[in-house]
């Protein structure tokens, strides 16, 4: 299979801090691959060494086949970026922005239109409009239509659903999927776990290591332990209570419930027994499927 990103040993550090220690792996052509981590994972100063934005400290990269150090001019016009922050020219309209990318990768909104029809049809009815003026979910829009407008073989999305509601969220992964017939590959970075599931691949980051590269199914079926959700009106009693209790090994907070794992030779029955006797009667315990959010718990949990 075609590599369109292959990176060996790569480190980063500014100062004392490490953004990447010693990280290794492989995006093929035309896959979507997701990089998940919390803020300060590391995967903006990845994106930026795999854009020639920044040279590592060691370790070796080709990206589409080159070299982002030493070929880093050929790599930019194969590259659509777009980073986490919005950074379009606010004074300018919708079609003076895209107008202006087209221009500077040498080419034209017609030459390509076919390729971000699908995407900017949803703001072209506001093309005069001045782009500050525009929704977080329309500027979200825009940018990834400047960034595809010289047709990129690589489309690098530096966490692009930060801050933009639900619907616009889904919109946008749906809009990725459907770039895949034009042969394009794209890396993705995100906090959201449950953008992690339309990807093809991912990569847990943490800490500025990759804990773990596998497809989204593969990465939940590797969660180790039996996981319980366990619920109660009072939700931060129930917390306190379920951390300093022997039986429990982990215990995090999802949505309106806790997912637990339990200590060897602990069951359920005995965990809501113990919780009955710390006064709360109302706890449900039923056994749950690990999400990606657990298995990237637990990869926490363990030592590197």
């Amino acid at each position: 299979m075609i590599k369109a990103i292959e990176a060996s040993g790569i480190s980063k550090s500014f100062g004392a801090t490490k953004a990447l220690d010693n990280i290794s792996f492989s995006v093929n052509e035309s896959e979507i691959f997701g990089f998940i981590g919390p803020d300060g994972a590391g995967k903006t100063t990845l994106f930026r060494i795999i854009t020639s934005l920044l040279i590592p400290d060691s370790g070796t990269m080709k990206v589409l086949g080159m070299d982002p150090i030493t070929e880093y001019k050929e790599l930019r016009k194969n590259i659509g970026y777009m980073p986490g922050r919005f950074s379009l020219y606010q004074d300018l309209s919708v079609e003076e922005n895209l107008n202006f990318y087209a221009t500077v990768f040498g080419t034209t909104v017609e030459e390509n239109y076919e390729l971000i029809s699908d995407i900017y049809s949803h703001i072209e009815p506001f093309k005069k409009r001045l782009t500050g003026k525009l929704s977080g979910g329309m500027k979200q829009k825009l940018a990834l239509s400047c960034a595809l407008i010289h047709k990129p073989k690589l489309l690098v999305l530096d966490e692009p659903t930060t801050g933009v509601d639900a619907v616009s969220r889904s919109e946008f992964w749906d809009m990725l999927g459907k770039l895949k017939k034009h042969n394009i590959t794209i890396i993705v970075s995100t906090p959201y776990m449950d953008e992690a599931i339309r990807c093809n691949r991912v990569a847990l980051i943490q800490d500025g290591n990759i804990l773990s590269v596998d497809t989204p199914q593969n990465v939940r079926t590797g969660f180790s332990r039996k996981l319980f959700t366990v619920k109660s009106a009072e939700k931060y009693k129930l917390i306190k209570t379920l951390r300093k209790n022997p039986e429990v090994l982990t215990a995090y907070p999802f949505g309106d419930s806790m997912h637990v794992t339990l200590i060897d030779g602990s069951t359920p029955d005995s965990l809501s027994k113990g919780l009955v006797r710390e006064g709360i009667n109302d706890a449900v315990v039923h056994e749950a499927e690990a999400g990606i959010e657990d298995r990237f718990l637990e990869l926490m949990e363990k030592p590197q």
